[in-house]
């Protein structure tokens, strides 16, 4: 029987996982939602996600797809995610499944991405694992200047973790900018075409040397003609980025 094409909506807490992509010797998100549907389609299931998130960086919204018979339990969406999630660990969570055309590709049909980065400035137990802490509170004005350098079609190579096996570097941002959320918490919104590996966790390395250590917001400027990774900020902690929207073309929902 012929197999049918499906998206589904995953949301993911990092933490616990090396990552989206599956790996020898070590957990990672497509691992377990491989793992719940085979047990679930009883026959064993790859998908393919709209991306790779690194080890500890957690999703808002990924969207995956993979094949299956539409006659089975995807024939009541409803009771799939029921199902789905109920064998899926607790820090992972479907939210929708649909079906699409066969040709439909989660990561080579995507055409914007966005990612938010998280600070705060009160130490709080509760919420370490979700956001980066700073002692420091950045010059917000002068990074959001800087970020302006950001937007538009360039070669961010030096934002990307080197020997990755990218065919370019080039990436379009459309959006790049600070905004403060309350008086303690900090974030970082970004929003592109694609991204490279660490990209985002340089970028925002990048800006607080800007806005906290002073550089000048020509630094940034700087650093991505320079297309030198040793050029840029350290990355930032994981636990403060999630991928928080994937677009396509057509509707996904």
């Amino acid at each position: 029987m012929e197999k049918s094409r499906f998206f589904i909506e995953v949301a993911y807490f990092g933490k616990n996982y090396h990552g989206w992509q599956v790996q020898n010797n070590a957990i990672s998100v497509q691992e377990r939602l491989n793992d719940a549907l085979a047990i679930l389609l009883r026959v064993p299931t790859e998908t393919i996600g709209a991306g790779r998130t690194d080890t500890g960086v957690h999703a808002k919204q990924l969207f995956v797809h993979f094949d299956a018979d539409s006659t089975g339990i995807l024939a009541n969406p409803d009771r799939f995610l029921h199902a789905l999630n109920g064998l899926l660990p607790h820090d992972i969570a479907v939210k929708s499944v649909l079906p699409v055309h066969q040709d439909a590709h989660a990561r080579f049909d995507a055409v914007r991405r966005s990612y938010e980065y998280h600070l705060h400035f009160e130490k709080d137990p509760f919420i370490y694992a979700y956001s980066s802490f700073l002692r420091d509170i950045p010059d917000v004005e002068k990074m959001n200047k800087a970020a302006e350098f950001l937007l538009g079609k360039q070669d961010f190579s030096c934002f990307s973790k080197s020997n990755t096996q990218v065919f370019t570097n080039i990436c379009t941002v459309s959006r790049a900018e600070w905004i403060w959320e309350s008086e303690a918490k900090l974030v970082f919104h970004i929003t592109a075409d694609r991204f490279l590996r660490n990209m985002v966790r340089a970028v925002v390395g990048t800006l607080l040397e800007i806005g906290i250590k002073g550089k000048p917001i020509s630094f940034m400027e700087e650093v991505i003609a320079s297309q030198n990774r040793s050029m840029a900020g350290t990355s930032v902690p994981a636990q403060g980025l999630y991928l928080t929207e994937v677009a396509y073309p057509y509707p996904v929902k």
